[in-house]
């Protein structure tokens, strides 16, 4: 098995989260995202995100160091995407076919008027009735979290791991629903390590697994070259759009007040890695 030079990962990382504004979608589960030719393919890159994490098929033989666990590493950044990335049991309802399609949870059709109801504020990209998937970002360098994934390669350290904790939400207005301050950082710092406040723990096991970074800017011919444990949680949790906008009023340290835009499904065998 190949192994993938590092020198090209601080690029992969600055255009991990592109800022396109996600589509209207259709609701179709049976939609699925556009397949690229296997000449189309950029077969010289390492294991791509993001996958339907149902599939534990891949022939990507690119490996690298499995990243330690989250609690072993600096958190460095958090951000949102509208629409799910990756396509999972709670989360398999296709958006669109378009380039920020992604996926919803499968009960956002399910919502109460009041769960709807509209809560204008500082947190831009989502509104209730929205799936987003939240990225907690970690690093093993001494890092400090901060804005943009440049916070997760400091000068100094050329050769990190890196893992990205992941939960896809359901949003709502419901002060009864999960509060996102409540899960991001807030100056939290456990044993020596930056660490994110709590994330769900009742969403199903993580489906963890070899990838890339994500965001808009890549595709299945325009391959990220960054090396990145992925660990995916299957189920939806819902989380109130208040919070949100808290969280942004508040002046985050990643200075993160809108979500992203999302990277269609990969779903080429050749792009990804078997999850073991």
């Amino acid at each position: 098995m190949k192994t993938l030079p590092m020198a090209v990962l601080a690029l992969g990382l600055l255009v991990m989260i592109g800022c396109s504004a996600p589509p209207a979608g259709d609701d179709s589960a049976d939609a699925a995202p556009p397949a690229a030719e296997t000449a189309d393919l950029c077969l010289d890159a390492g294991p791509q995100t993001p996958r339907d994490i149902s599939l534990t098929a891949g022939l990507n033989t690119v490996t690298f160091p499995m990243a330690p666990p989250a609690t072993e590493m600096n958190l460095c950044n958090i951000h949102t995407h509208t629409n799910a990335e990756h396509k999972g049991p709670g989360f398999s309802v296709f958006v669109s076919n378009q380039d920020d399609g992604g996926y919803a949870c499968k009960d956002s059709d399910s919502l109460t008027e009041a769960e709807l109801a509209q809560a204008p504020g500082a947190y831009g990209g989502v509104n209730p009735g929205d799936t987003i998937e939240v990225h907690w970002v970690h690093t093993s360098c001494d890092a400090t979290p901060g804005e943009g994934l440049g916070a997760c390669v400091p000068e100094g350290c050329d050769d990190p791991l890196l893992r990205v904790e992941t939960q896809v939400f359901l949003v709502v207005n419901d002060p009864e629903a999960l509060d996102f301050t409540e899960l991001a950082y807030g100056g939290n710092v456990v044993n020596g390590m930056h660490q994110a406040r709590a994330i769900p723990p009742n969403t199903g096991d993580p489906v963890i697994f070899r990838g890339s970074t994500t965001g808009p800017s890549y595709d299945q011919s325009n391959c990220s070259p960054a090396q990145v444990t992925w660990s995916v949680r299957p189920q939806c949790a819902r989380l109130d759009i208040n919070s949100l906008h808290r969280w942004a009023e508040a002046g985050n340290v990643f200075n993160e007040t809108k979500s992203h835009g999302v990277r269609q499904l990969v779903t080429a065998p050749e792009l990804l890695a078997p999850i073991e």
